[in-house]
């Protein structure tokens, strides 16, 4: 059947996260004891008060179809958490609301990229970018930043990627996988470069911003010369623990907003009407002085610094400190050739497969990420599952000859 079904759905790949997460399903199922470190998702329940808006919304039967770009009170609140949290000013007409932040980044790209425009993407990033990108018919154009970087570019390499094609480039900080952080010395001296190429547009996703360890969160919108060729990309399933709840938002300009509404009136409307109340809630919440946001990261920190105490006592394990987010990316290219029983471990996916199938965790290739000689670990779990699991990590390895 795959041949009556369109070359663009054809060419589409699946996610790998998503894809790990369903054969975890699949082995758990069966019953076997799998800890699953693919996760992209806090472990922990939306605040109460959150919980609350969404049933005052239904009680007061808000239940109609909300504006294709979101409610008027919910926009608002997104102006103020930008200028609360990120010292940023824009008005209602800059935000669309849509449902999750994936759809945020869809819908942006759609509106910018025409067929055979470039897109700078930096390696590793999130499995959905080049996909998105796929979809639109533009071209990849990938920067790698190994672990030695910290998985981060340099300006140089930015500049040696611009081309007369770019149109835009997108990555995330805190990233997805590496949980790597651009500071604000160092996303000024990408921006310096950006700031030569007037044509190019920036989509930040700051998705994992409430989720800092060290330093705080900077938004590259925040150079006044990048501004008006910023598209920054929020949400809240990631910093108010709402993932189900499905929305994110974009802060943009009003021309590429009002492109972004006019692309989501054709495919979905609007985000759920319930969810935009409980988010209001959500974005008037000050992350710094918030209980519930403070001890989960105060939770993710704690299990950072665990998991990284346990991987660096693997031999030929190589891992950096993640700054943000929830994951750790380690480089495990050792293993690679080395044998268990009669399979070859060829590389992360296969890995992958080995560790899933005979000791019960999983983990994400880190070529779904475009960074082949990493897996990805999410430790959005409890302290006592992620032990577990990398006890199992280790007693996999070890088995490796």
């Amino acid at each position: 059947m795959d041949a009556s079904l369109s070359q663009r759905i054809n060419l589409l790949a699946e996610s790998e996260t998503l894809a790990m997460s369903r054969v975890s399903r699949e082995l758990s199922a069966k019953g076997f004891d799998v800890i699953n470190l693919s996760v992209g998702e806090p472990d922990f329940n939306t605040p109460d008060n959150i919980k609350a808006a969404a049933i005052e919304a239904i009680n007061d039967n808000f239940t109609h179809y909300p504006p294709v770009s979101g409610i008027p009170e919910l926009r608002q609140a997104i102006c103020r958490k930008f200028k609360r949290d990120n010292n940023l000013d824009y008005k209602p007409e800059n935000i669309v609301v849509s449902t999750g932040a994936k759809q945020s980044i869809y819908n942006t790209i759609m509106c910018l990229i025409n067929p055979g425009d470039e897109v700078i993407i930096p390696c590793p990033y999130w499995v959905s970018y080049k996909e998105i990108v796929k979809l639109a018919e533009g071209k990849a154009v990938y920067i790698d930043a190994p672990i030695e970087q910290n998985f981060k570019i340099t300006p140089q390499q930015l500049e040696s990627a611009i081309t007369d094609k770019t149109k835009t480039i997108i990555y995330s900080s805190p990233c997805n996988p590496s949980g790597s952080v651009y500071t604000k010395n160092e996303l000024e001296s990408l921006a310096l470069v950006l700031k030569k190429y007037p044509d190019i547009f920036i989509i930040s996703d700051e998705i994992y911003e409430n989720i800092i360890f060290s330093g705080s969160h900077y938004s590259i919108a925040n150079f006044d010369y990048l501004k008006d060729r910023v598209i920054i990309v929020n949400g809240v399933s990631k910093g108010f623990a709402m993932t189900g709840w499905r929305l994110g938002y974009i802060a943009a300009p009003v021309f590429i907003a009002k492109a972004c509404d006019k692309l989501q009136g054709q495919v979905t409307s609007g985000a759920n009407s319930i969810t935009q109340k409980a988010a209001v809630v959500a974005l008037d919440t000050n992350p710094t002085t918030s209980s519930d946001i403070q001890n989960m990261v105060s939770a993710f920190k704690e299990r950072r610094d665990m998991a990284l105490k346990l991987l660096n006592q693997i031999p030929g394990l190589i891992t950096n400190t993640p700054q943000g987010a929830f994951y750790i990316l380690p480089d495990v290219s050792y293993y690679y050739g080395k044998k268990a029983e009669n399979k070859i471990i060829e590389n992360g996916q296969v890995l992958c497969d080995y560790l899933l199938q005979n000791y019960y965790i999983a983990l994400v290739p880190g070529q779904a990420f475009g960074s082949p000689k990493t897996v990805r670990l999410s430790y959005a779990t409890s302290m006592a599952k992620l032990i577990e699991a990398i006890d199992r990590l280790k007693k996999g390895l070890d088995n490796l000859k």
